[in-house]
């Protein structure tokens, strides 16, 4: 049983901050809506670590959107649709194509720095199921950094923002069904109620569900964990998007290798030296990732191997090192030269497609709390992100959380209140014993193949891990864990109840899409346990 609040608290003592909007996140989605809302209000930011760290930082490929004479909001929507193989939301992906355009000029007028070429235009790149070039990128593979860049300078700067690293957000806190604030703890260990009259989770993806993922430790699924606990529903959180291109090698992390690389032709290789997507899909290389991760896994299992290979050497050095000089340079320093080498690949989890389930307005089913970028399901990426989306629907739907907040009452007055779980006892866990434990259990049950066996195993153990909620814990890494075991929980579950395969969910033992049954959203909440919810549009 997971409990409403994973800290006990008293809000007759505990100290109070007051602000209009409270973001919490630091990546792109966090940053952004922060400067939004700051043109009209005060904003505090939480930062469980630095400012610049984040997902975003580590955003390699891009951000799409519809700028060159040849492409259209159509093909971009079109290409979207497919990807999401059946359960995007139309109204969802129609906001993100029209209006990501006019919220990419934003990001530029905040300072972002896009690459260009030599008559000044901005360079476009293609990656996996797009049909035409639409990714801007900025020195060569380091988008992401770029952007966290360009947006935290005017962050740091801005006279109605107060930034607070390293502190955390436990649990959100609502009154009357609607959500009034946040606890948060200070670096020193301490808490306080931070009372707003919105809240934004902006606290990215769940990548530390699975020993091997290109996301930063910091990927912890506290957002979907904090809003599932506050009554919030959570939606698809069976998709999970793994990366076909991590980097595998002794001794170096699991790196990402972008989805840009295979966009400006590299190929993949098993470990004959043969070149095999040609078998699996008509789009080859720059098939979906689902389909790309499979089949590389497929490769694997042929060959007896735990590795591909990526092969871009037949391209020039020049375009190598200007296109790839962070990918580039991380490869050379284990030896690895993209130049000359083939780089050894696997997949790793990436991306979380599901988190907490919004209006087009970013809004929850909980009033007054929103979700933005990864941590939210705005109905945009459906069973399978398509690349580079992830970065347009942050500041898309970012733009429009705010407009919605500028439209809310005053916050009613917040009564104290304690709220003590009486089942909590002191005992000594090792969360971090847990937390591996955890990750090796996802990555074997509930990873890229799935089936019923493994899936009612990882959920039996994953249920008896839930004693661990009831302890008495004082720092973030044991938060983090028991975000990770809430969000595992809920993803094995949808998982376990899914009985077909659909982008970033493959069954085994369903290895089909089911249109007929399953062409539906898998919803959890707390107050309403489970249902599903059908998707209604056809795609053309």
């Amino acid at each position: 049983m997971i409990p409403r609040y994973i800290v006990d608290f008293d809000l007759h003592s505990l100290p109070r901050v007051k602000t209009d909007v409270a973001v919490i996140g630091a990546g792109i989605a966090g940053l952004y809506t922060a400067l939004q809302a700051s043109e009209y209000a005060d904003v505090v930011m939480i930062s469980k670590k630095g400012l610049d760290d984040s997902n975003t930082r580590w955003a390699q490929g891009g951000i799409a959107a519809v700028t060159a004479k040849s492409d259209s909001p159509a093909l971009h929507r079109q290409d979207t649709l497919i990807a999401g193989a059946g359960l995007c939301s139309y109204a969802a992906v129609e906001v993100l194509v029209h209006e990501g355009p006019e919220r990419l000029k934003e990001l530029i007028a905040y300072g972002t720095e896009f690459d260009k070429d030599a008559q000044g235009r901005y360079e476009l790149t293609k990656e996996g199921a797009h049909s035409k070039r639409r990714i801007l990128h900025a020195h060569g593979d380091a988008t992401g950094a770029e952007i966290v860049r360009a947006l935290s300078a005017r962050v740091r700067e801005h006279a109605n923002i107060t930034v607070l690293e390293n502190h955390f957000a436990i649990d959100v806190v609502t009154q009357d069904g609607e959500c009034v604030g946040v606890i948060v703890q200070n670096p020193e260990g301490g808490l306080f109620f931070l009372e707003s009259n919105a809240t934004v989770l902006a606290t990215g993806g769940a990548g530390q569900l699975y020993r091997y993922t290109t996301n930063p430790d910091i990927a912890t699924a506290d957002g979907i964990a904090m809003a599932y606990r506050a009554g919030a529903r959570i939606k698809d959180v069976e998709f999970i998007q793994f990366h076909p291109t991590a980097l595998y090698y002794p001794g170096a992390p699991r790196f990402l290798i972008s989805e840009a690389v295979r966009g400006e032709g590299a190929i993949l290789r098993n470990t004959s030296g043969e070149r095999f997507m040609e078998k699996y899909h008509p789009q080859k290389e720059l098939a979906p990732r689902d389909v790309v991760a499979r089949a590389i896994v497929s490769e694997m299992e042929r060959t007896h191997s735990a590795y591909v290979y990526l092969d871009i050497t037949h391209e020039s050095e020049e375009l190598i090192k200007h296109r790839f000089p962070t990918i580039y340079r991380f490869c050379l320093q284990y030896g690895l030269d993209m130049v000359t080498d083939w780089i050894p690949v696997a997949p790793a989890c990436h991306y979380i497609m599901g988190g907490v389930q919004t209006d087009l307005n970013g809004e929850t089913s909980t009033r007054r709390l929103f979700a933005c970028g990864e941590v939210s399901c705005t109905g945009v990426h459906g069973a399978n992100r398509l690349a580079s989306n992830s970065l347009s629907e942050a500041v898309v739907f970012g733009h429009r959380i705010v407009r919605r907040i500028r439209e809310l009452s005053p916050l009613p007055e917040v009564r104290p209140f304690a709220a003590v779980e009486p089942k909590r006892t002191s005992r000594s866990v090792d969360t971090r014993e847990q937390r591996v434990r955890l990750q090796k259990l996802m990555l074997r049950h509930v990873g890229l193949k799935r089936q019923e066996k493994g899936l009612r195993k990882a959920l039996d153990e994953l249920e008896r891990m839930q004693r661990f909620f009831y302890g008495v814990y004082r720092d973030r890494e044991a938060f983090e864990f028991l975000n990770l075991l809430n969000t595992a929980v809920l993803t094995t579950r949808a998982a376990l109840l899914r009985e077909e395969s659909r982008g970033g969910h493959y069954r085994i033992d369903f290895p089909n899409k089911d249109d007929l049954i399953w062409r539906k959203h898998i919803i959890q909440s707390i107050g309403e346990g489970v249902r599903e919810e059908s998707e209604q549009y056809d795609v053309e």
